[in-house]
Formats: C-alpha cells, structure tokens, sequence
C-alpha cells in the first residue's frame, strides 16, 4: 500500500466527518440543496466505481434507482412491509437486474451497452406502468417513514463513503488491475488471459446495488412515488455529467463536479424552469469540449508543469 493511497483514504476520512455535521449546522433550504448533493454524489461515485476504469458510459442509473425507490414502495403500500426489509431485498433485485444486463450487453462493444442503458430506463418505466395501470389499478403508492431529511442526508453519506472505500480496495486489487487493462485495451486484456466480462458484470452489479439503495433511501423523501418519478431519464444523464465534470480518473472526482453543478442546476431550475434540457445538453458538449478530463485532470495537468 502506497504512501498516496493512506493520505487520500484519510482525507476523504476527514471529508466525512465534516460532511456528518452539515445537518447540525444547518436547516431548511440549504438542508434540502445538501441532501440533494449527498444523493448525486453517492450516486457519481457508484457511477464512477464502474464507469472510471472500463470506460463503458452506463445510463442505467435511472433503471436501477428507480427499482429500488419503486420496490420500496411497493413493498410498503401493498404489502405492509417495513422499509428496513424492502431496503435489504430492492438493491439485491436491482444485482440481479444488473447481472442480466450486463451478461447481455458487456460482452459486446460499448456502443451496444450505451444504446441498450439509454432505453432501460424507459422501458422499465413503460413496462411497470402499464402493468400497474391494467392489472393493479391507479392507485398511489406511499413511503411513509418518520425518517428527517438529516436522516436521509446521514444514510446517503453512509453509502457514498461505503463506495468509496469498496472502490478504494478495488483499485489496490487483482480486479482493479484487470479492469484498468480492459479500460486502456480490451484486446490486450483478452489476450492476458483476464475473464473480461466477469470483471465488467461483477463491477456492474456493485454499482446497481448501490444505485438501487441510494433509491430506497430517497423513496421517503418524495413519500408519493409513481413511474414517471423514479425511472428519470434525466437523472441518468445528470449523473453522467457531474461525474464528467469532475473527472472520472479518480474515484473522488464526483465530489468536485456535483456540488457546484447542482448549485447551477437549482439557480436554472428556479429562474428557467423550462430551461433545464436544453442545460444538460449545452452542459455535456461544454464539458466534453473543454475539459474532457474534468476538474480532476485540470489539477493534474496544473501539477505536472508545477513538478517540471
């Protein structure tokens, strides 16, 4: 274990443990904007933990998200199931979603896979709609929970620092070392004898577990959930683009490109609500454009003509 790798475990440590005092410090508004950064960090991160090293753009986020937040709520609703229970069995469907997936689709050039994520969403959407609306009726499905937004808040940073850390320990093991093969030349990494897409399935069923569960754990927020709510295109996309922005070479990243893109995006939302697509899209061509490396690799650049 390097030297390098200790302080940058510490000082996401340290990170946290501010981060843990933020519902103290605060309330109301900037509670709400904090809860709302800590989910798309988790799920930045989770992203990146798959997206980083394999170089595969996943826009599943929305799928496995909305399967948890929906589960959730299912199990709740109809069948009187506590949201701990429904919180244990959601993320592990959402596993085994992810493991279809991924036996389908990362076995094939990533073109297949990004075509085949974008629709996930909508046909999961589609699909759950029409089932709810011809077999089960119209009727609402509620999380009802006493939980806070600092509890929510304090659950979603619990999870963002468990990605980290499993990401952390991926990167100094034998997967970490395959994966960064796959990721600078799949063929080479075939011809090495690495099982490519046993490490790429196994890493994209982490990631949708988490994904899933960050979606149990907001379900309570929205208490009301319904299709359209959960299955969000638009979240997969604004996922991809903060992890972008903050660049995806580090599994840190995620923290510098989302807290001030949601900064933007509420600034956006409030004074151009009818506004916000048309910002993803002027976003991601910025970002690919002039940092395609992100924030992350601006600092490293700046630091290699610092060193030379």
């Amino acid at each position: 274990m390097t030297q390098n790798g200790w302080k940058e475990l510490g000082l996401i440590a340290g990170l946290v443990v501010i981060a843990a005092f933020v519902p103290i410090m605060t309330d109301g508004y900037w509670l709400t904007i904090a809860v709302t950064a800590m989910m798309y960090i988790a799920l930045a991160t989770a992203w990146t933990l798959f997206s980083g090293p394999t170089h595969y753009i996943s826009l599943a986020t929305g799928a496995f998200f909305g399967v948890g937040g929906y589960l959730v709520a299912t199990g709740m609703s109809d069948h009187d199931i506590s949201f701990w229970t429904m919180a244990a069995v959601a993320p592990l469907v959402a596993v085994a979603l992810a493991a279809l997936v991924g036996a389908a689709t990362l076995r094939l050039s990533g073109i297949y896979f990004v075509i085949f994520t974008l629709g996930l969403a909508e046909m999961i959407r589609g699909l759950v709609s029409w089932v709810q609306n011809n077999f089960l009726g119209s009727r609402g499905l509620y999380v009802l929970t006493d939980f806070t937004e600092a509890h929510i808040y304090w659950m979603l940073l619990g999870v963002a620092a468990i990605v980290y850390l499993i990401g952390w320990l991926i990167e100094r093991s034998k997967l970490g070392f395959a994966l960064k093969i796959i990721g600078n030349d799949e063929g080479v990494a075939k011809h090495l004898g690495i099982n490519t897409a046993a490490a790429k399935v196994m890493l994209f069923m982490i990631t949708g577990y988490f994904t899933a569960l960050v979606g149990v754990i907001i379900a309570p927020r929205y208490s009301y959930i319904e299709p359209n709510l959960v299955f969000s295109p638009e979240l997969s996309f604004m996922v991809v683009i903060m992890a972008l922005l903050g660049g995806t070479q580090r599994l840190w990243g995620p923290i510098i490109g989302v807290i001030p893109f949601i900064l933007l995006w509420e600034t956006i939302t409030v004074s151009f609500p009818y506004s916000t697509t048309l910002f993803l899209g002027l976003s991601f061509l910025l970002i690919v454009y002039f940092i395609p490396n992100g924030v992350v690799g601006l600092i490293e650049k700046f630091w290699k003509r610092r060193d030379a």
